[in-house]
């Protein structure tokens, strides 16, 4: 299993982002009064909490298995643009498998 921060992260993001928007919920609006009466607590915890959920997801997603399964015994494995992969124990004097 690698290393996978997408999950922490998207929680620090999702907290500060909720955080942020609780904050600017009860803040007083007269504070908002130099941002153009903007309340910017909100608007920015609410896109910090989006993007704490989209890395909550994508680090939750299950990854899909390839469509053809495991190559073991079944030919040569095939890399992402189609060709056929070197054969690891072929040497010089054996040539690569060829089905």
């Amino acid at each position: 299993m690698g290393l996978d921060i997408r999950l922490p992260l998207g929680l620090l993001f999702a907290l500060l982002g909720a955080l942020l928007v609780i904050w600017g919920a009860l803040a007083n609006p007269a504070i908002y009064q130099r941002s153009l009466g903007y309340n910017v607590n909100v608007i920015w915890g609410a896109v910090l909490l989006a993007f704490g959920l989209l890395f909550i997801s994508v680090s939750r997603r299950k990854l899909q298995p390839p469509a053809g399964g495991e190559s073991g015994g079944q030919g040569p494995a095939k890399s992402p643009e189609g060709q056929a992969t070197p054969d690891p124990q072929a040497g010089p004097d054996r040539p690569h498998s060829e089905r």
